[in-house]
């Protein structure tokens, strides 16, 4: 059976949960973002019926001898889905309906080709639910690898960290053999013993060659230098690895950690930075230089930088000059620095806005948006239509941006964007620039809109833009129009009152007689 005939099984807010967790490896998330928006707008909502729909038997061939059997829905589905749909489970916690979530554990148990990694998210989801067991998620071979694994961290000579924290592990997989079982508790202390000394290694690794590589700070123009103090943690901070009580307290250690965490010759551009972006002087190439250390940061430095430049209040006149720099940067910026730059530079700004945007806001916005048209898509695009922020100024700015600066198949990821959360006349007027671009919409995410489409129509019976929106389907979109959809076209048709009505069904007899 094909995707569109198990999707078919489901009713409509259960299939667009389902719809979600076949969207490659950011599934699970997708899907717990749909369920977010679906109770928030009814509360009552559960997962009840996507888990009992999963459960019941279809009919199918056997492969191996071609004949009629049956078995479980979610048997259908492909691997991937399968770990989406766990992890899913997973992070939605004690708020599942315990009965249901035994039923779908036994269903995929019965598989017996099963995935390892199903496995271990099966023995996972049992735990989440207060169904221990006593299996492991270890298969035969994981648990012999992991025996040789602790053998040769014991023959290394001067055994440090690393290797003392294998030897109880290997000492119980050598009396149990390929039958034994780890306890749980054990693993969990000795996996969080591992980690922090991982965690350890790579700091203070990270800390030497930055050292190494700028022990000063960082030369000027002139080729001065300036130092840039660093403080030293004390005794209690270095001692405190445990979570602290007050949020507040540990917010602001958190900052103050990351505030360390920064290279000196970083810091030591900072000062000449924010001078650059307060003043109204032209920037030389000298100047633009400095942002050079941009593409030494990782994402969390990225944030750290940004807070201390104070990007979401720089002035708006310096932003063409800023990002020109920006977009002279060799190598270009990474994904997560980029995402992070962009956040802190134009969201704010944009969501600020209360009429059309400056000219060098737009300048700022489209030059970033052309070379990083992905990280603008989830950092800038999705936080305005998703947290229904989405007024005039905002929807002007964005059809611009789409109509400038994205691909087809960027324009088709914020398109689905908007299949989620309700629909205001800025969202209308986004959906009206999407589909004026003529994209190619696959036939389940077609019946999706239209299923979209038909809910919010009850709200927009005498708006012009819902009815030219439409118009634009009934015309550059037939071929994707099928009986089905022809339907619940009609319906919606039959609730407008704008003077387009009778242009908007004679469009839809067209289609209907072809």
């Amino acid at each position: 059976m094909d995707v569109k005939g198990l999707l078919s099984r489901f009713d409509g807010r259960s299939r667009l949960l389902a719809h979600s967790l076949l969207s490659g490896v950011a599934g699970a998330r997708s899907a717990l973002t749909v369920l977010n928006r679906q109770r928030s707008s009814d509360p009552d909502f559960s997962l009840s019926f996507l888990l009992e729909t999963l459960c019941q038997d279809e009919a199918c061939l056997d492969d191996g001898k071609q004949t009629l059997t049956t078995k479980p829905l979610v048997c259908m589905f492909s691997e991937a889905f399968k770990r989406n749909l766990l992890c899913f489970l997973h992070l939605n916690g004690p708020a599942l309906p315990r009965d249901s979530v035994l039923r779908l554990i036994r269903c995929l148990s019965q598989e017996a080709n099963q995935n390892p990694w199903i496995r271990a998210l099966i023995y996972q989801l049992h735990n989440d639910i207060g169904e221990l067991t006593r299996e492991t998620p270890l298969t035969p071979q994981c648990r012999e690898r992991l025996k040789g694994l602790c053998d040769r961290f014991k023959d290394i000579q001067g055994k440090g960290r690393w290797a003392s924290c294998f030897d109880g592990q290997a000492t119980t997989l050598s009396a149990h053999g390929q039958e034994g079982t780890l306890d749980v508790e054990s693993k969990k202390r000795k996996s969080q013993t591992v980690d922090l000394d991982v965690e350890g290694d790579a700091q203070q690794s990270k800390r030497m060659r930055m050292d190494q590589l700028s022990p000063k700070g960082y030369a000027d123009s002139d080729g001065l230098v300036e130092d840039v103090e660093v403080p030293e943690k004390s005794p209690s901070q270095q001692a405190d690895n445990g979570p602290t009580v007050e949020s507040s307290t540990a917010f602001q250690s958190s900052t103050e950690d990351s505030l360390k965490e920064l290279p000196n010759h970083v810091k030591a551009v900072v000062p000449l930075i924010k001078e650059l972006l307060e003043s109204e002087m032209e920037w030389d190439e000298s100047a633009g230089s400095v942002l050079r250390v941009l593409n030494e940061c990782d994402s969390a430095q990225a944030e750290v930088l940004c807070g201390m430049l104070g990007l979401s209040e720089a002035p708006e006149r310096t932003l063409p000059q800023f990002c020109s720099c920006l977009l002279a940067l060799t190598p270009d910026l990474s994904h997560s620095t980029a995402a992070v730059i962009i956040k802190n530079l134009l969201l704010d700004k944009v969501l600020s806005l209360t009429e059309p945007a400056s000219r060098c806001l737009v300048t700022a916005a489209t030059s970033l948006c052309s070379r990083y048209p992905r990280p603008a898509c989830q950092t800038l695009i999705e936080p305005i239509i998703q947290g229904g922020h989405t007024g005039t100024a905002q929807a002007e700015l964005l059809c611009r941006l789409i109509e400038d600066c994205f691909e087809p198949h960027h324009r088709l990821l914020v398109f689905q964007m908007i299949l989620i959360g309700s629909w205001n006349e800025g969202v209308l007027s986004i959906i009206h620039a999407l589909l004026d671009s003529k994209l190619e919409l696959s036939e389940e995410i077609f019946s999706l809109f239209i299923d979209q489409l038909s809910s919010q129509s009850s709200h927009f019976t005498k708006s012009m833009k819902f009815a030219k929106m439409t118009l634009t389907i009934l015309t550059k979109y037939q071929s994707n129009v099928n009986a089905t959809s022809k339907h619940t076209l009609s319906c919606c048709l039959s609730s407008n009152e704008t003077f387009l009505k009778k242009s908007l069904q004679a469009a839809l007899n067209r289609i209907c007689h072809l």
